[in-house]
């Protein structure tokens, strides 16, 4: 099958072939025609499947033969997660575009809001937002959405996983009724399932992959490793192996930095990409990574979101994951279009629980190497050889203190477990926890009759 046999226009196909596109993806071939017969639709796919065009390329005909976009409006609305994702949207549209009369912009916080607001003013074809500068823009009347008649929400899961639904929520509220919408997720869990409840209407349902499973062409493995050795063991492994464009994962913005600095230390190029970089700086360190000037990036899960790199050979867990399936996104970052690549992981004896988890989940047991003069002292213990049945963890609520995210959505540290201290005196906190809450509730009933104050501030 052809691009030009899903019914693509002439300037589209022309803009696809000058990309070096051939044949349409799995997602491409199903997605195309049902976005072109107006269907909503919600479609399983990860990133480096071609979804992006799934989405962009229908929408961008549909768009074509309608009528043009009215000042400070929208036709077309794209929700990402990240900064990142975001930008890497907005350059792929332009690059289809380029042969229609149609507009499109990008907006995401951690800039200035002026430029994007002057953007925005004569109106755009497409807007491709993260959803808290978007709510931003929308509360200053810089866009409207009166004329929307497409809604994508891109990577829904992490949105989810990020504590976006709030926002998400708010947004619906502002868009016309009638639209249509396009929902992407790397899995429909059942949080996905109650979003799509009231966004999609009778939505056609598309799954190109399986869910939790890690490419054939990524070779997996682990090192064991003592914590306190692990930074070395990365440097010597990028020497001795002489990689020259690796992405590693960190589990903290601060550990992020912290190797950052080590690499460089060992005069090996490293940039961090967090939350707490600017956008500027965050953008300035994917194109060094992507054109060599950088050979290490050090990143965290939310800010690697949307890091699409072809041929990216190495990736590296410098910490695993406290969410499995964190893992298989990660790796995914490697390995594509059916080149090789390797996702190797450095595991101290404290994260073999994450361990365990990851290995249940991808259904094999990783294989283990060992690299001389770095033999742990604290052994890693042997993986099991058989599987109980996976349940997917739920995603944490945001919490801004953690370390454990980029900066824009945390994870609550896990909950201690109780001591027979702790056990007894919460036994006594118990029974005057009922108690206040026998006299809350019969307060509550007592003044629920009384009229509410009405805010003016709505």
């Amino acid at each position: 099958m052809s691009f030009a046999d899903l019914g693509l226009c002439t300037e589209l196909l022309k803009s696809v072939a000058e990309q070096g596109y051939e044949k349409p993806s799995p997602i491409q071939e199903q997605a195309i025609p049902a976005v072109l017969g107006g269907r909503d639709m919600m479609a399983a796919a990860h990133t480096g499947t071609g979804k992006t065009a799934a989405f962009t390329l229908p929408m961008l005909q549909m768009l074509s033969a309608g009528k043009p976009v009215s000042a400070n409006q929208a036709r077309a609305l794209i929700l990402t997660p990240t900064r990142e994702l975001a930008a890497q949207i907005a350059d792929n549209v332009a690059l289809y575009r380029k042969y229609l009369n149609l507009k499109s912009t990008v907006v995401f916080g951690g800039v200035k809001a002026g430029p994007q607001m002057k953007k925005l003013l004569p109106g755009t074809d497409i807007i491709v937002a993260t959803p808290g500068r978007l709510l931003d823009l929308y509360q200053q009347n810089a866009i409207k959405f009166d004329e929307l008649e497409i809604l994508v929400l891109d990577e829904a899961d992490r949105m989810l996983d990020m504590g976006f639904i709030h926002d998400i929520k708010k947004i619906l509220k502002v868009l016309p009724a009638k639209r249509q919408n396009l929902l992407f997720s790397a899995t429909f869990s059942q949080d996905i399932r109650q979003l799509a409840k009231g966004l999609v209407n009778n939505p056609i349902e598309i799954s190109v992959a399986a869910e939790n499973t890690t490419a054939e062409t990524v070779t997996q493995y682990i090192y064991g490793v003592d914590k306190a050795r692990k930074a070395a063991m990365l440097c010597q492994l990028i020497k001795d192996e002489d990689w020259k464009q690796v992405l590693v994962f960190s589990r903290t913005k601060h550990g992020a930095n912290k190797l950052t600095k080590i690499l460089d230390g060992q005069g090996i190029s490293a940039a961090a990409i967090h939350g707490n970089k600017s956008q500027g700086a965050r953008t300035r360190a994917l194109a060094d990574f992507k054109f060599g000037k950088t050979r290490v990036l050090v990143a965290t899960d939310i800010a690697a979101r949307g890091i699409d790199i072809n041929l990216l050979p190495h990736v590296v867990n410098f910490d695993l994951p406290n969410v499995s399936e964190d893992y298989v996104h990660r790796i995914g970052r490697t390995g594509r279009a059916g080149s090789h690549g390797e996702a190797i992981s450095l595991v101290s004896a404290d994260e073999f629980d994450l361990l365990k988890d990851i290995e249940r989940l991808i259904k094999k047991v990783i294989p283990r190497k060992t690299l001389a003069g770095y033999e742990p002292k604290q052994e890693l213990p042997e993986s099991p050889t058989t599987f109980k049945p996976f349940r997917a963890q739920k995603a944490k609520k945001h919490n801004p203190r953690s370390e454990h995210h980029d900066g824009q959505r945390g994870a609550k540290p896990a909950a201690q477990k109780p001591t027979s201290a702790r056990r007894r005196s919460a036994g006594g906190q118990a029974k005057q926890g009922k108690d206040v809450w026998a006299s809350a509730t019969k307060n509550k009933s007592q003044n629920s009759s009384r009229p509410r104050p009405v805010s003016g501030n709505r």
